[in-house]
């Protein structure tokens, strides 16, 4: 009895599939019960939306901005001296002997070793821009991407990776013609030269020029973080559309 009713039941069906016209019949519509409603396709949004071309022309305006602007900063006159936070002190082993130094009379000379590092600091500078547009002009597209979703710093940690080496021999002959005019500079390397033969200090302080270089790369790259760090925490405030656009996309503004 079952099976006559179930093949009633299909006849039923089939003869009402069979008097809708064909171009009313949706087998969609009938499916849907069946099969449930087909699930919606998500939408392309953020990074994943920005073109290749997005990508690497807006971090090349990020890194030529903030490059630009820590060279302009930092290469002039007291864009080291005048600057609290930028000021490159005495080395640390003389700034232990500092108050000795001045008790002996001798605080007019680390007054003119002071000065000359932070001036010969300020001359160097200008020498990076060229190796930070060089470095700018060479990142690749997989560089690109790798730096807008690092971390805030990580244009910067490539710049540094790229250029530091370069910089360096480029910035100790400046430094070494501003500071071997003072006396304390070149006394200074004599015996930091041979304290450090002996591990008595670190090697990065064995001569004035050396110390002043790394210092002012230090001061240099941590400038440049600086200016990234604030594009990405705030691109609205970037001045670019295209800035606005790329990092806006990194923080889904």
């Amino acid at each position: 009895m079952t099976f006559l009713i179930s093949k009633h039941w299909m006849i039923l069906a089939a003869g009402l599939t069979l008097a809708q016209p064909v171009q009313a019949f949706d087998w969609n519509e009938m499916l849907k019960g069946v099969l449930g409603t087909p699930a919606t396709q998500p939408a392309v949004s953020g990074v994943d939306a920005l073109s290749n071309a997005d990508i690497n022309d807006g971090l090349k305006e990020a890194l030529t901005r903030g490059a630009d602007a820590a060279v302009a900063q930092l290469g002039q006159k007291d864009g080291f001296f005048g600057n609290a936070a930028m000021k490159i002190p005495l080395p640390a082993p003389l700034q232990k002997a500092e108050k000795a130094m001045r008790m002996f009379g001798m605080g007019k000379q680390a007054d003119e070793l002071v000065l000359s590092m932070n001036r010969a600091a300020e001359a160097a500078v200008p020498e990076a821009k060229t190796l930070l547009v060089d470095a700018v002009n060479e990142m690749t597209l997989e560089d690109a991407k790798g730096i807008l979703t690092g971390g805030k710093t990580s244009a910067t940690d490539f710049f540094r990776k790229k250029t530091e080496a370069k910089l360096t021999e480029r910035f100790q002959p400046i430094v070494k013609a501003t500071t071997d005019k003072v006396g304390l500079a070149q006394q200074y390397n004599q015996y930091a030269g041979m304290a450090a033969q002996f591990n008595l200090i670190d090697k990065s302080q064995s001569n004035v020029e050396q110390y002043v270089t790394q210092q002012s790369l230090d001061r240099l790259y941590t400038l440049i973080g600086e200016k990234e760090a604030a594009i990405r925490a705030n691109p609205l405030q970037a001045g670019s559309d295209l800035l606005k656009k790329v990092f806006g996309a990194v923080i889904g503004k």
